[in-house]
Parts: C-alpha cells; sequence; structure tokens
C-alpha cells in the first residue's frame, strides 16, 4: 500500500521560460523527464542553466526518440575531467504514444517543441515542453494591450 503523499512531490522550479510565451502561442504542454549526468544535476541545483535558444526534436525520422537541443548547463564548479559537456543533446522521456502524437503535430502542423519549464519533481528532473506556433509581431502587440487591460480592469474592481 502506497503512502497518501506518494503521488505527489515537492516541486522546485530551477527555470522559467518566460520569453517563450511571449514570442510563441502555446497550443499544448507536456511533462517529460531528461536524462542527465550526475555534474549536470548539481549544476542545475545550483540554478546554472539556460533555456533561451532550447528546442526539442526528433533527429532520426525512423526513432521515436525526442531530444533537446542547445541546452545549456554550465559546467559544474567542483568537477573533475568526468565535468560534462554544457550544450551536448539530451534525451527527453516520453511515451510512445505521445512521441508518434508530437512527431505528426511537428511534422504536418508546422508546429516547435520548445521547453518552457525546467523543474525538480522530488529526485527527478523534468521539463514542460510546449507545443509552440510562432506569433507575429502584431500578435505580441495584440496580447500585451489584452493583458494591460485585464491589469487595469482587476485594479480598478479591487478598489
Amino acid at each position: 500500500m502506497k503512502p497518501a503523499d506518494y503521488d505527489q512531490r515537492n516541486i522546485k522550479i530551477i527555470i522559467n521560460n518566460k520569453r517563450a510565451r511571449h514570442d510563441y502561442e502555446v497550443m499544448r504542454t507536456l511533462e517529460a523527464g531528461i536524462v542527465l549526468q550526475g555534474t549536470e544535476v548539481k549544476s542545475l541545483r545550483q540554478g546554472k542553466s539556460n533555456v533561451q535558444d532550447a528546442y526539442a526534436t526528433f533527429p532520426n525520422n525512423s526513432d521515436d526518440e525526442l531530444f533537446l537541443l542547445n541546452f545549456h548547463i554550465a559546467p559544474y564548479d567542483h568537477g573533475n575531467r568526468e565535468n560534462h559537456e554544457s550544450k551536448r543533446p539530451r534525451k527527453l522521456l516520453v511515451t510512445h504514444r505521445e512521441a508518434v502524437k508530437l512527431r505528426t503535430a511537428v511534422m504536418e502542423k508546422g508546429l516547435t517543441l520548445i521547453p518552457l519549464k525546467l523543474y525538480f519533481s522530488g529526485p527527478y528532473v523534468k521539463v514542460e515542453l510546449g507545443l509552440v506556433r510562432a506569433r507575429k509581431k502584431y500578435d505580441k502587440r495584440e496580447a500585451l494591450k489584452e493583458r494591460d487591460t485585464k491589469k487595469d480592469i482587476s485594479r480598478h474592481y479591487r478598489v
């Protein structure tokens, strides 16, 4: 029998990609595990990472393996010669069914997979991926205006 809090893990956000929600229209999100080395986890605990230019892709057309590219994790300060490369491709752990859905969305509809959030879920590092479409410049302005009007309305009714 499982304890009551077994399914509820402590979540600690490592990095949040705020710019992604501004530049892209998020169609769908999903959680994926990520395969890391020991020094990478230690460096993430120090908060030394950058997801600005990162994206996820399927390198082989035949495999359903998903990789995260251009995700920078700084080398660990107290590491030795076994330290990791900072921008190596990192494998993402998703189910076969999810991988097939994502592959078809990326191939057919011209969508992109980008990391929105990176966080510790208990002892594991998880990535929240977003299936996104790029926004045009006028869409970004419209989204900013809409957000500002919502803020003004909420301030007006709060007082």
